[in-house]
């Protein structure tokens, strides 16, 4: 009988073809740390950036604190490597500073709004007053 033919020969090397080829990707999995987000953690940047111009700090400081504080997360995850955490905290970063942004241009227009209507008004009774 050849040993090289032996059907107990084949089940073993399966197994250690097996075994190793699980190892590769078990190995691979764990050393691939992806991509750095830097395009991700610069847009969440600008977007916190621009909702603090139109007003968001003091207008919406709520979602400008959980802006600010996902974007340190952020960062953090990226410096440790974390790339995956680090995009997906960056995204709602990004989410949180839009959202702050728009409550913060909608409040300036409701104010503005406001501020029209008293003026109309205002008008609208010295127009009545003058014969």
């Amino acid at each position: 009988m050849n040993i090289k033919s032996s059907p107990l020969r084949r089940p073993s090397r399966a197994l250690a073809t097996l075994s190793v080829i699980a190892s590769l990707v078990f190995l691979g999995a764990c050393a691939s740390k992806g991509v750095a987000p830097v395009e991700e953690l610069a847009n969440a940047r600008a977007s916190i950036a621009q909702a603090e111009s139109a007003g968001a700090l003091q207008l919406a400081p709520v979602e400008m604190l959980a802006a600010r504080d996902k974007m340190n997360t952020a960062e953090a995850a990226a410096r440790e490597e974390r790339f995956v955490e680090s995009r997906r905290m960056a995204e709602q970063a990004m989410a949180d500073a839009e959202v702050a942004e728009r409550k913060s241009r909608a409040e300036k227009a409701s104010r503005t709004v406001a501020e029209l209507k008293r003026g109309n008004e205002v008008l609208r009774q010295e127009t009545q007053r003058r014969p």
